[in-house]
């Protein structure tokens, strides 16, 4: 885990001691909230339907039980009791008072966090897989190159003032769970011809009203080469992107106007440039700079287990807890090890939230089975990546003592929403109350474990903080005439293969959104053949089958 140097230490205090006096004056008058604005997005502090919220950068998603009891103790003294994890690796907290923003910012820099840099125009926080480092698929830890691009991208002065705000995604896997399509730039680490490490760079994806999935425009590139190419991207970027109109400000509305060729074009001059501008302009990192950010994240040596894991184990013949253990554990690359995912979506709650008392628990879990390191995931979950097969009934034990245990990883039930109009201005519909519909109904009529996995996303606006694009099933909340709506598209996907869902035809209510699901997963159950998931059958009958039976119930 990456430890502060004394530049970064002394710079986040600095950060905090400006912001100190910009909220004074704010609450003295002298500066009215046109003027504030700017100033506080530049530190995290939104101004939502209610309130102002704090968001707080998670770098690459990785926090330390020391850091997660931070966050618990804030949620607890300056907010209701929690903070809500969300699709960007980051935690929000939605009634902290201005006044006390500040302070808050203070007991972040004293456990090496901040909210630089998590709203504006600018690089926002680098995204990573939630299970860097201990995935068995792994090729390479890509949280490494996620910590040069932080270090590179905070505060660099020219890319401070962008036309939009820039989002970077990165994985170092087989399998992609960052993402990367669908962000600005996406990077994955993968082998060349001769085996060799390097980035295939994708550009151009994201979401909202003009969803785009992100282009390769290098299908390799050196390692060392990486923040000089970034550079490049974003100087072709800040110099051609749309400011006259923000819903046409993002890259990928670049990408598409120029084209990939004419882009790349672009893009490549723009590095070969820097190439020969000599070392005040190139970011070229050495193989001993890249060694030396590697100690940190250097895998801890792991101990074997003596011990065999058998069905007359201790706990191990609970059918709750073999079910747990099917759905929300993953493959460690150590033998002895598994990777644990944290559910924060129990059955009927808020996604993403998590009390003052889960965290505290989390964190004292994670300093008992995980050497005290836990991850975020965007998918609004948390992750033990660090736990021996042999804890793993006390682990549960321990997680089902605070309601931490639902099985859900992937399910119907396991459900990604973003805030929407409960606590958004800029929402249009409701998101939480829809997912806890859903997440009842299939608690009640018992399907969720024979529809396996599925991946519903829902987003309160045409913003798609919820990714519904991405969703097998995307739910998108609208208004009209004064009543929300909700728009189904079937078919999306946010992994490999990435792809856009179909908008399947007229909206529905409210009301009617938790049955509409329903008879979705029940034209799957009718059509599906052996071994097949829903994405698979969806892909195999289309859309149309399913729209059909749909629209023939409602």
């Amino acid at each position: 885990m990456y430890i502060y140097d004394q530049f970064d230490r002394e710079f986040v205090l600095e950060r905090v001691a400006q912001l100190r006096d910009q909220v004074r004056r704010r609450l003295t008058g002298e500066l009215n909230e046109e003027e504030f604005r700017p100033l506080r997005l530049q530190n995290g502090v939104y101004l939502q339907l209610h309130a102002y919220m704090l968001r707080v950068a998670i770098p690459y998603g990785t926090l330390s039980s020391k850091q997660m009891r931070a966050l618990a103790d804030i949620s607890e003294t300056y907010d209701k009791g929690y903070g809500h994890f969300t699709t960007r690796q980051n935690i929000q907290f939605n009634w902290p008072a201005l006044s006390d923003i500040p302070e808050i910012l203070e007991k972040l820099a004293d456990v090496e966090m901040h909210a630089i840099q998590t709203s504006g125009n600018c690089i926002r926080n680098v995204t990573s897989d939630p299970y860097a480092g201990v995935a068995s698929d792994e090729y390479e830890d890509p949280r490494i190159f996620a910590e040069f691009i932080r270090q590179w991208s905070t505060l660099h002065p020219e890319f401070a003032f962008l036309p939009r705000k820039f989002k970077i995604a990165i994985t170092g896997a087989a399998e992609d769970r960052a993402a990367i399509a669908f962000h600005d730039i996406g990077l994955r680490l993968k082998p060349n011809d001769l085996g060799e490490i390097g980035f295939e760079v994708h550009v151009g994806g994201g979401m909202g009203r003009t969803p785009m999935i992100g282009q390769v425009i290098k299908p390799w590139l050196a390692k060392s080469e990486i923040l000089d190419y970034l550079q490049a991207v974003m100087r072709v970027y800040n110099l051609h992107g749309r400011r006259d109109n923000k819903y046409k400000a993002r890259i990928k509305i670049l990408a598409h106007e120029l084209g990939l060729e004419k882009l790349s074009e672009e893009v490549d001059a723009e590095h070969r440039k820097i190439g020969v501008q000599g070392s005040s302009e190139r970011q070229i990192i050495d193989l001993k700079e890249i060694d030396r950010i590697a100690e940190y994240f250097a895998s801890p040596d792991l101990d074997t287990q003596s011990a065999t894991l058998t069905d007359k184990s201790v706990g191990l013949n609970d059918p709750d807890y073999l079910l747990w253990k099917l759905i929300n554990l993953t493959e460690h690359r150590h033998p002895d090890y598994a990777i644990v995912n944290i559910s924060l979506k129990p059955y009927g709650g808020i996604p993403g939230d998590a009390s003052a008392d889960e965290m505290r628990t989390v964190a004292d879990i994670a300093e008992q089975f995980s050497l005290s390191e836990i991850r975020v995931a965007h998918t609004q979950n948390l992750v033990l990546p660090y736990v021996r097969k042999a804890d793993l009934p006390a682990l549960w034990r321990a997680l089902k003592a605070s309601g931490l245990e639902t099985p859900n990883k992937g399910q119907v039930s396991d459900i990604i929403a973003c805030p929407g109009l409960d606590y958004c201005g800029l929402a249009t519909a409701r998101s939480i109350p829809i997912a806890q519909a859903i997440s009842n109904r299939f608690k009640e009529n018992g399907l969720e474990r024979e529809i396996g996995k599925v991946k519903i996303k829902i987003s309160g606006c045409i913003n798609a903080c919820g990714h519904h694009h991405a969703g097998h099933i995307g739910i998108l909340g609208l208004e009209k005439n004064g009543q929300e709506y909700y728009q189904i598209t079937l078919g999306g996907e946010d992994a490999d293969g990435a792809a856009i869902g179909k908008i399947i035809g007229p909206g529905f209510s409210f009301a009617q959104v938790p049955m509409v699901v329903e008879d979705i997963l029940k034209t799957y159950l009718d059509n599906r053949e052996r071994g097949e998931e829903f994405i698979d059958t969806l892909r195999r009958v289309g859309v149309n089958a399913f729209k059909e039976d749909i629209y023939a119930d409602h």
